[in-house]
């Protein structure tokens, strides 16, 4: 006996025993298994996937427990997966850039506070290197259209609020997602800067972003200082940041990605103040990690409040982070920061408006009183771009962990 639902556009049934499900596409059915990682009719093993784009990034959403249990073998099979290791990721999925190099692990939440656990991996593209130290807000967006039609998360009509657990940053969003019917939806209208097109929105609320790493808004305790004679604000919200005046860098505010990209006695001086920023921001061996961000920061050219220049830490985002604008507006509205001397007072509630190389991000911010915590709130977009298995070599993989066995693991 087949059990299913129905979507707009195909059907789907799943037999009683749950090892296999049917898709109907234009009245044919077409069978396939939905189990953890397997051997296929060839010597790979396969893992069961969804690439994603959320945002402005892509990537592969994987269930926890579809990967091994152990964060060295996890890391071993993700770098293989993505084809780490070259420029152009040739034999992975990676896209060869830091954008779309990135992995979304999902589980169901034991938080009374949350629905989901969302750990994220910023993969490196030609180092194999995998660092889950920092939260991406870009890949928040695609998380809750995940956790609803993987079953993780019941749909509500018209809109589903997905309660997520960042597990990186140990911090709460929530995502609410459009779901008419109970149905996920992706077309829509709502555009957004870096991407093409328009699609559904999906609205994310970060409660309480601040201290997502070092437990301060302010790490050091000073809202400026100065390395290396340059003036400097830290800043710890939703992303560790050192926030610096394009100007006392010696570059234009509104310089391209492609030009700062290319600047390499630029990018060595940002670099050196970077390392040196994560030491009193008390971020260990951040020459290794890619925490803190740098950004530069210059008076808006477009009407906005600021214009950015936001650093992956070594290559300047076409965009704009989600966390980085997060953080950014968050610091724009504290006093003394380099952000804040931009912007000037501004009351809550209230909205900034960041300009950066595609165009603008709009960070909504509140509080509901004096002392209560700052609340970001973002727009943006996210689709599901394919789903099946994506194939490995290595035997790490073989191993996979129970949900009541998972331990999180960061490599911070």
């Amino acid at each position: 006996m087949l059990m299913g639902y129905q979507s707009s556009k195909n059907q789907q049934f799943t037999d009683q025993s749950g090892s296999c499900q049917y898709r109907i596409t234009e009245g044919v059915f077409i069978p396939y298994t939905h189990q953890s990682s397997t051997r296929m009719s060839n010597d790979l093993l396969s893992i069961p996937c969804v690439l994603m784009r959320g945002g402005t990034s892509k990537g592969p959403f994987f269930l926890a427990s579809d990967l091994p249990a152990d964060s060295a073998q996890r890391d071993r099979l993700l770098l293989e997966v993505m084809g780490s290791g070259h420029p152009l990721q040739i034999d992975g999925i990676g896209g060869g850039n830091a954008l779309t190099s990135k992995v979304a692990i999902i589980d169901r939440s034991s938080r009374a506070d949350a629905d989901v656990d969302y750990l994220f991996a910023q993969v490196r593209v030609e180092q194999k290197v995998v660092d889950t130290s920092p939260n991406c807000g870009n890949m928040l967006a695609a998380v809750g259209p995940y956790a609803i039609e993987r079953g993780l998360v019941q749909a509500q009509d018209p809109q589903t609020r997905v309660r997520i657990f960042n597990v990186n940053t140990g911090k709460l969003i929530v995502a609410t997602v459009e779901t008419p019917g109970g149905e996920v939806v992706y077309r829509g209208d709502t555009r957004i800067a870096g991407a093409p097109g328009s699609a559904s929105p999906v609205r994310l609320s970060f409660l309480d972003a601040a201290g997502a790493r070092t437990g301060k808004l302010l790490p050091s305790g000073h809202a400026q200082e100065t390395i290396d004679g340059v003036a400097v604000s830290l800043v710890d919200c939703a992303m560790p940041m050192m926030l610096v005046r394009a100007e006392d860098m010696g570059v234009r505010g509104d310089a391209s990605p492609a030009e700062l990209n290319a600047d390499a006695g630029f990018l060595a001086r940002l670099e050196a103040l970077r390392i040196e920023a994560g030491a009193r921001m008390g971020i260990a061996d951040a020459g290794n990690k890619v925490i803190p961000k740098p950004v530069l920061l210059s008076a808006p050219q477009h009407g906005g409040h600021l214009q950015v220049r936001y650093f992956m830490p070594h290559q300047c985002h076409t965009a704009l982070a989600i966390t980085g604008g997060v953080g950014l507006a968050t610091a724009a509205v504290t006093p003394g920061t380099l952000a804040n001397t931009f912007v000037g007072c501004l009351g809550l509630p209230g909205s900034i408006t960041l300009e950066h190389p595609s165009g603008a991000l709009d960070v909504g911010l509140s509080r509901s009183s004096d002392d209560a915590p700052v609340v970001a709130s973002v727009v943006r977009t996210a689709r599901r771009l394919f789903e099946g298995r994506v194939f490995a070599t290595s035997p790490a993989t073989t191993e996979t962990c129970s949900t009541q066995a998972r331990q999180w693991t960061s490599a911070a």
